[in-house]
């Protein structure tokens, strides 16, 4: 600190939280609409600048200590509270913002130091100059790729990832907040910047590693879609195949019908003929493909599982109503569908009850669709964080459920009521 009035105090602490809450804003998804947000930020920005600067003023040498530090804390939570992402994503944006002002710091009193003989407005000006190319490369390179991996991060960012990045942030930084005791030299300088570079390397690690764990677990759930994509179809062929053979049998009987029909009207029968073909017409309606909805993938994927299901001795019943055309893709109703079921179906296997049933409601109400399912269940399921924990596996089911439903502007729900799995998913179609 190159020390100052209370209006050059009032200057650097309004860039400092400038800084801070424009990096964390630029990355936000906000809580509410743009112009309401940057207005609160005003606000907030104002109070806080004012606060510091009358800190300043009254007590120098604590706030040449223990501003920088202080300054994370409101202004994260300020910042958090307005924000529509995690707790952990808010954590590491307001880490990035910390650690940027720290770097402006840092640079803007070392260089003014060596460079300008303890030049106060050259310590600003440098501070200026800094936080100018650092906004102007967010918005211009970063601020793009970071909301491409945005949700690879909300779902992969952990509380010991966001501690070893703050951990990391808060060291590295005493170093440009903590100057009393300081040695002003060259050497201290690069130790200083080597500390701070290794701060930052660390932020980019973890970023990318986490995106890139994103991406792997997004793989995981595509390959396991695809492998229920192909279970799907084999179940379809095997419906395909027994179609087939009813209907090559209903042709190997007809011959005997014929033979039949002609014997009744040969001796004038019309009781007993008019009584076979009504056995007849009875057979041939027992074996007419099932009809569940008019949406013929919802009735196909269906149709496979609760064979499956009744495979396994589970009694399925259904109440479906959508239409045959709906604005949601074919694609992402199986998939929902698919990971329903067969998480049922296994948490019916799972239970080990006597009678295992599975009821699927699946109902449209304007322009949203409905999708309720209840399945015995073991009664030990357990959850963590809203989110059934599996026994085996990673549960990649719920996550592609989840998924899939947000893409529409969803919800999902999971719980357990009177010995009942329930998953409750709620899709908004596009208009």
């Amino acid at each position: 600190m190159l020390g100052g009035s209370y209006w050059i105090s009032l200057l650097r602490n309004a860039i400092g939280a400038m800084l801070m809450m424009a990096v964390f804003l630029l990355l936000d998804r906000p809580r509410y609409p743009m112009k309401r947000t940057i207005l609160f930020y005003i606000i907030f920005g104002v109070f806080m600048v004012l606060g510091f600067s009358a800190w300043y003023v009254l007590d120098w040498e604590g706030f040449v200590r223990f501003a920088g530090l202080a300054c994370m804390p409101p202004i994260g939570i300020f910042c958090g509270l307005l924000s529509e992402d995690g707790i952990y994503l808010s954590l590491y944006k307001i880490s990035l913002g910390f650690y940027l002002l720290s770097v402006c710091v840092f640079l803007g009193v070392d260089i003014s130091r060596l460079l300008f003989h303890w030049n106060m407005w050259a310590d600003i000006l440098i501070r200026i100059l800094l936080a100018a190319a650092i906004l102007l490369f967010i918005v211009k390179q970063f601020r793009k790729a970071f909301f491409e991996r945005l949700d690879f991060l909300q779902g992969e960012l952990d509380w010991f990832s966001t501690v070893t990045l703050i951990m990391s942030v808060i060291m590295a930084s005493f170093a440009a907040y903590w100057p009393a005791d300081r040695d002003f030299t060259l050497y201290g300088m690069v130790r200083i910047f080597v500390t701070m570079s290794m701060a930052g390397i660390i932020q980019y690690l973890i970023f990318y590693l986490y995106y890139h764990l994103g991406v792997e677990h997004c793989y995981r759930a595509e390959k396991q879609l695809l492998e229920m994509n192909e279970q799907f179809l084999y179940r379809q062929l095997e419906l395909e195949r027994k179609s087939q053979e009813e209907a090559a049998r209903i042709r190997h009987d007809v011959r005997h019908h014929c033979m039949l029909i002609r014997e009744y009207v040969k001796s004038k029968d019309m009781d007993s003929l008019l009584s076979y073909l009504e056995q007849y017409r009875g057979d041939t309606e027992s074996t007419r493909p099932q009809r569940i909805c008019a949406n013929r993938a919802v009735n196909g994927i269906l149709k496979a599982y609760v064979g499956y299901a009744e495979k396994e001795n589970i009694q399925v019943t259904m109440k479906v109503d959508v239409a045959e055309k709906l604005a949601i893709r074919d694609i992402d109703l199986v998939a929902i569908l698919a990971n329903i079921f067969e998480n049922a179906i296994k948490g019916c296997l799972d239970s080990g009850k006597d009678q295992q049933r599975i009821h699927i409601d699946i109902s449209q109400k304007g322009h949203k669709i409905v999708i309720q399912c209840r399945n015995s269940c073991a009664p030990d399921v357990h959850f963590r964080g809203g989110l059934p924990k599996p026994v085996k596996g990673d549960g990649i089911g719920v996550s592609c459920i989840m998924r899939t439903a947000s893409r529409y502007d969803g919800e999902t729900d999971f719980c357990v009521k009177d010995g009942m799995f329930i998953v409750r998913v709620l899709l908004n179609q596009p208009v």
